[in-house]
């Protein structure tokens, strides 16, 4: 593994098993199935869900050169087969433009997004939904991960510091309403059928394409 290109997040080694155990709740274990993550950051978690969730075939992406070298290097050090390569994909953007537009319209089993929406752009949040509204197949999931803010009420107090903090950084930053999310994937012909208890005060929502 190239140390000058690898990246280590400590809290995606602490959360990956919880992750990968409601994944697995969650998805067919034997269906070969396909699936999209948005925000791969450094390639520690789409590496070790490839490992553990082998009839899934991975596409990781990223809109930093950065962080798509980092999630190259586990890819070749893995040297499982189904990972593909990374693409670059910015969320802000068209989804008609990401990965060069060469993602095929509903062609994804599962789109999967960690810790992105509360430390980006509103227009990210909005262009996960658009994306997923183009690329899950019917009946496909879209599996955030995250600190909500749910239907206007935001704790414990850990999670309003966190909130307010991220918001004196960027005020498009935040805990997103889990009420907003329900209404964005409404238009995009989803639905938010679960949430899921995490550890350190994360959740899971699960949403599925009509």
């Amino acid at each position: 593994m190239d140390s000058l290109s690898v990246m280590r997040s400590p809290s995606a080694e602490r959360n990956k098993d919880p992750i990968l155990n409601a994944l697995k709740k969650l998805l067919p274990t034997e269906d070969p199935m396909t699936a999209l993550e948005i925000a791969s950051g450094t390639g520690q978690h789409v590496a070790y869900f490839a490992e553990h969730l082998q009839n899934v075939t991975w596409q990781p992406s990223e809109c930093d050169q950065k962080s798509l070298n980092s999630i190259d290097g586990y890819i070749r050090v893995s040297s499982l087969s189904n990972i593909r390569f990374p693409v670059w994909i910015d969320a802000t953007e068209a989804p008609s433009s990401w990965a060069k537009g060469c993602l095929a319209p509903a062609s994804f089993d599962l789109v999967l997004c960690i810790n992105m929406l509360h430390v980006s752009l509103i227009a990210a949040t909005q262009g996960l939904f658009n994306g997923c509204g183009n690329y899950l197949k019917a009946g496909g999931t879209l599996v955030t991960y995250g600190p909500y803010n749910i239907s206007g009420n935001i704790s414990p107090e850990s999670n309003v510091e966190l909130d307010r903090m991220l918001r004196q950084q960027n005020n498009e930053w935040g805990l997103r309403d889990t009420d907003d999310l329900r209404r964005l994937a409404e238009d995009n012909s989803m639905t938010l059928i679960n949430t899921i208890d995490m550890p350190s005060n994360n959740k899971i929502l699960v949403f599925k394409k009509n």
